[in-house]
């Protein structure tokens, strides 16, 4: 069904229910999918994600590379999130959602450019570099 699985990847055999992926879904290097997982069609998972058992992915979702999902969580339809997030609660249709734990982009990167400002008050830089 035009499914596309990247190198070490690992699909865990469904304990009570099938594992499904969805047709056209695309699958990168080193995922983890946990058992009974069902993932809806046309998604892209990046490489390095692991989705723990039991959670239902809509179709078109994209996931950024080294995301974690917690089992037993619904991902709406056409969901986008952010690389490196990490997905504790459902995420409803349509959403962009980044961050530990993940919220909405929106905020996650209003929160993140005011981390950066601060360390701009304290005459740092976020990387850890003095400012000359």
């Amino acid at each position: 069904d035009n499914v596309e699985i990247g190198a070490n990847t690992t699909i865990d055999r469904g304990a009570m229910d099938d594992t499904v992926i969805g047709e056209g879904t695309k699958i990168d290097n080193q995922v983890q999918i946990g058992h009974n997982v069902q993932i809806g069609r046309h998604c892209a998972i990046v490489a390095q994600v692991g989705i723990a058992g039991s959670t239902k992915i809509g179709n078109g979702v994209q996931i950024g590379g080294q995301v974690g999902i917690k089992g037993h969580v619904t991902i709406g339809d056409g969901v986008q999130i952010a690389a490196k997030s990490g997905i504790m609660t459902d995420l409803a249709a349509g959403g962009q959602y980044g961050g530990v734990p993940a919220r909405p982009l929106k905020d996650y990167l209003r929160e993140a450019a005011q981390q950066v400002s601060k360390s701009k008050l304290r005459g740092r830089n976020p990387g850890g570099k003095q400012d000359d």
